[in-house]
């Protein structure tokens, strides 16, 4: 943390929020990757990305959402400044060589996701007549082919954890599968994080599975939140999502997020 503030223990001693619980479920979907590009959407991804580089993963990549690679790790929501300040150049060109190299692992958001990882961002309703237009397919298509994709719901929903999805944006196991060609051999989902639990693509065929209840969620509210069967709800103990330690709440409450942005995504 050279050059980072010393963040205050003040409050440390208060009980973990639903909000932290998720911040530290973000964070250790990022465990092991070592020097790769983090690439997460939403306050929650983003502070456990900045968590996970403070802590457990140090050689993680983080760009400032713009054009540059930070050399330190400030806050969210603060612009990388004299210790904290950039790298090197990351334009938007160079975020295509990152990708086609399978060197990022990004964190989306799914408005809709099916038990096959299929996630859509572009449109509720039929393509040719929606009724909602959304932002589109953007990059999902070449994020979930080319590199490891987890995803971030902050609300889960049998809205959002539907039987199948109204487009594919980002590509699923099931249709990952059924490419006949090598494309498909970077295809890599990892988890789905929510308010109420991790889940993972362990289940047969890469079926999603429950891996951790939050705490104070039981596996059948899970259940009852997702609009098909999730593998492992039923018939086996799961275990609770782990809470943050002494040292990752000093760090997230004092450091990374002091205004509590992060409460303001599960409000």
């Amino acid at each position: 943390m050279s050059g980072e503030s010393a963040p205050t223990r003040a409050d440390v001693r208060r009980a973990p929020t639903r909000a932290e619980v998720c911040v530290i479920a973000c964070a250790e979907a990022f465990r092991g990757d070592g020097e790769i590009l983090a690439s997460p959407f939403g306050p929650i991804p983003s502070l456990g990305a900045r968590l996970a580089r403070l802590t457990f993963e140090p050689d993680l990549v983080l760009t400032d959402g713009e054009a540059a690679l930070m050399v330190g790790t400030p806050p969210v929501g603060t612009p990388p400044v004299g210790a904290l300040a950039v790298e090197a150049p990351m334009p938007y060109r160079k975020i295509f060589d990152v990708v086609w190299s399978g060197r990022r692992h990004v964190m989306m958001m799914a408005t809709q996701i099916d038990r096959y990882g299929n996630q859509n961002i572009s449109c509720i309703g039929d393509w040719a007549c929606p009724r909602a237009q959304l932002v589109g397919v953007r990059g999902a298509p070449g994020n979930t082919m080319n590199h490891a994709t987890s995803y971030w719901v902050p609300r889960h929903s049998p809205r959002s954890f539907v039987e199948r999805v109204d487009m594919v944006c980002g590509v699923g196991s099931d249709r990952a599968r059924e490419i006949v060609s090598p494309s498909a051999r970077f295809h890599d989902l990892r988890v789905v994080v929510t308010n109420l639990a991790v889940l993972d693509f362990t289940g047969p065929g890469g079926e999603m599975s429950l891996r951790s209840v939050h705490p104070g969620v039981t596996p059948a509210e899970v259940q009852k939140a997702t609009g098909f069967e999730l593998h492992g709800c039923l018939g086996s103990e799961v275990p609770e999502t782990r809470l943050p330690t002494p040292d990752e709440l000093e760090l997230l409450r004092g450091y990374l997020d002091p205004e509590g942005l992060r409460e303001t995504e599960l409000a």
